[in-house]
């Protein structure tokens, strides 16, 4: 249970998420909490895949703006 709260602490979307954005989302299902590899958007009261548009057949239960990648060796 630690796991799947910490997990849920990371994804920080409160209330509705704003429309049409990429989000990265937390799903969660029989086996546990996992992140989706890929950028997802709110429409209409559903998750889509940002890119192709698909609908999400999972259990979302958190939501965030996506994270900034940081780059190894940057000075």
């Amino acid at each position: 249970m630690a796991t799947r709260d910490r997990r849920l602490a990371e994804f920080d979307g409160a209330g509705e998420p704003p429309p049409g954005l990429p989000l990265e989302v937390l799903c969660e299902d029989h086996s546990g909490t996992y992140q989706l590899p890929f950028a997802c958007r709110y429409v209409e009261g559903r998750w889509q895949n940002h890119e192709a548009g698909i609908a999400v057949e999972a259990t979302v239960i958190g939501w965030r703006l996506p994270r900034v990648k940081q780059q190894r060796g940057a000075a």
